[in-house]
């Protein structure tokens, strides 16, 4: 299944409130699809800088955007209680107008939990968690009373009202990797995001994001469901091993090799103008777009490419 091709950006609240929503607003009237905000208690590539917290920068910048679909890229399960998560997300559904994206992933960032004192779970509790986690967010936002017993979190007669603006529930986005948060993903993803690993060359890390694409898949077939009811997102972060923004033929290539191997919906990051002054890496930040760049994808690549 061939899906309409999506782009998104992702922005660092690492600037003033003033300064994200004018980010915002420009890119609501540029027509980009979505934007997206962190889940990090600090900004993990700076801890030193200033950084606002995503949850609640989110439901503020749904009031000042008007089109464009938002959500966090993506939410740390090991930073929240699933059952309070879910009545955070209901509440941005309704402030947003029914514009809700709601990611989710099993976290990782060290400073999220050396500075928060919250444990910093080994890779397979974390995915267990994300499993469950999942499965209470799922449920709360699709009934009117919960109650679920896990390992990990338990929900008692658990009530949400009202309902979501989204029926039957916001779109679920599940960050995944492995095997194990890769098959949570085909069972409960309505987007399944990837990112590449870090250090690999152009060729592996569009081999890797083909392999886990069979993979999710497979994982369907497994459980009987259609995988092309899942959209395939890929974050095209500072670390991935190529610059698509040199020139328009080099995007044109970055989005035509990604979209032969399945992915159809890409994210990319908005770093700050002033980065670089600010101590980022340079390749890092020549990995990412700026003003200039977004306007001219929105204006003339992005239509051309749709077309």
């Amino acid at each position: 299944m061939t899906r309409e091709l999506r782009f998104g950006v992702a922005t660092l609240q690492n600037v003033p409130w003033n300064t994200l929503v004018e980010r915002w607003q420009y890119l609501d009237e540029l027509g980009f699809d979505s934007a997206w905000v962190a889940d990090h208690f600090v900004n993990p590539f700076s801890p030193s800088e200033p950084f606002l917290e995503g949850w609640t920068l989110l439901s503020a910048l749904a009031t000042q955007t008007q089109r464009i679909r938002l959500g966090t890229m993506v939410t740390n399960s090991s930073l929240h209680n699933p059952a309070v998560l879910a009545k955070q997300a209901l509440t941005v559904d309704h402030v947003s107008g029914g514009r809700l994206e709601l990611g989710i992933g099993a976290g990782g960032a060290p400073p999220d939990h050396t500075m928060t004192g919250i444990p910093d779970y080994d890779p397979p509790e974390r995915a267990a968690r994300l499993r469950e986690f999942t499965e209470i967010v799922d449920q709360l936002l699709r009934n009117e009373v919960t109650t679920y017993r896990g390992r990990y979190y338990q929900v008692e007669d658990a009530e949400m009202h009202p309902a979501p603006v989204q029926k039957p529930r916001p779109p679920l986005m599940i960050a995944a990797l492995g095997p194990k948060t890769l098959r949570i993903a085909a069972e409960y993803a309505d987007s399944w995001n990837f990112i590449p690993e870090e250090d690999l060359t152009p060729r592996e890390a569009l081999e890797q994001t083909a392999e886990r694409n069979r993979m999710l898949d497979d994982y369907c077939a497994q459980i009987g469901r259609d995988p092309g009811e899942i959209t395939r997102s890929l974050l095209a972060w500072p670390f991935m091993p190529e610059t698509p923004f040199d020139s328009d033929d080099a995007f044109h290539e970055f989005i035509g090799r990604y979209r032969e191997v399945g992915i159809d919906e890409f994210i990319f990051y908005w770093l700050r103008e002033e980065a670089l002054e600010c101590g980022y890496d340079r390749s890092m930040v020549e990995r990412s777009a700026g003003r200039a760049t977004l306007e001219r994808l929105a204006g003339e690549v992005i239509p051309a490419l749709r077309r």
